[in-house]
């Protein structure tokens, strides 16, 4: 494999990176948990973007919970393994790559500046994002079907997003349509425990959602990108038309997901309204951007406890 070698900048603004202010203790005092960057496992731990970490575990948990019968599924070995995995080796295996692929570009991105870090080079590195994708593939002799096609998706789109030859990340809406790989552990956790596929009109909505937000998280990356001459879909649509896209992205989700019940078509419904206040009132994207991993939580929180009343209740 070869990398590019790009020398470090000084990343131990613990405050910046999780975006608080001096003067908030709790966030001071979460600050204090947070390993310095100029450690080895400090480093993986901020490549592995820990404020996105819920990306991917997250539709696990979403997953486990409508495919389980009892409450003791919930904590089934394939369940905790899954989510395990999903928490942190995914995400070092997803970033890791992006990150050695796009170590040149990345020279110009300033969301490294503050709350992300930059690839480091040398050899290690690399060895330990290729493992990360191994141990995905490690699930497969004990996932039915569905699940082991899910994963070996997940780790070829893991891949291919940021990789030659197809670098789905330069191609303008192949780079949104690829992303939908967020959905993916969700699709694998449920299939591990019903032993069937989620709702294909489920699979749908979410696959247009993680669109969206994939091409939202770009909107900032617009002038970086443009600098180092990556097409991507908001740099072909610019900022203006990139939020419509992104809206119209989400009202497609809301309205497929409806399908299945009426309750995820309107908890959906927040996105396409949140991407237009943000339009409407000038709110600087650089910073809405950094709302999304709140949002996500209350949203993801609210499908799951929906399953559990059902569970219980229904």
């Amino acid at each position: 494999m070869v990398v590019s070698v790009v020398v470090a900048q000084p990343a131990s603004d613990f405050l910046t990176r999780l975006d608080v202010r001096h003067g908030d203790p709790v966030g001071e005092r979460l600050a204090a948990f947070a390993p310095s960057d100029q450690s080895f496992f400090g480093y993986l731990f901020w490549l592995s973007r820990p404020r996105f970490w819920l990306y991917l575990a997250g539709p696990v948990i979403v997953g486990v919970a409508y495919a389980a019968e009892r409450p003791a599924e919930l904590f089934s070995p394939i369940a905790i393994a899954l989510f395990a995995y999903f928490l942190l080796p995914a995400n070092v295996f997803l970033y890791g790559v992006n990150d050695i692929f796009d170590a040149d570009i990345d020279t110009e991105n300033p969301k490294k500046d503050e709350r992300e870090v930059r690839y480091r080079g040398g050899r290690i590195v690399p060895w330990l994002v290729a493992f990360t994708g191994a141990l995905g593939l490690a699930f497969l002799p004990v996932l039915p079907a569905v699940s082991a096609t899910g994963m070996i998706v997940f780790v070829l789109l893991s891949i291919e997003y940021s990789a030659p030859p197809l670098r789905f990340k330069t191609m303008p809406f192949l780079d949104s349509v690829s992303n939908g790989l967020y959905v993916l552990p969700g699709v694998i956790a449920y299939g591990a425990l019903a032993g069937s596929a989620p709702p294909i009109a489920a699979v749908a909505g979410g696959w247009l959602w993680a669109m969206g937000m994939h091409t939202f998280s770009a909107i900032p990356d617009i002038e970086p990108d443009r600098a180092a001459g990556i097409e991507t879909t908001a740099t072909r649509l610019g900022e203006t038309r990139t939020y419509g896209y992104c809206a119209a992205c989400w009202l497609a989700a809301a309205v497929i997901f409806a399908t299945v019940h009426p309750f995820f078509g309107a908890v959906l419904g927040i996105y396409p309204l949140f991407v237009l206040g943000i339009a409407a009132t000038g709110i600087d994207v650089d910073r809405a951007y950094w709302w999304f991993p709140a949002l996500n939580t209350a949203v993801g929180t609210l499908f799951t406890l929906a399953a559990l009343w059902v569970m219980l209740y229904g």
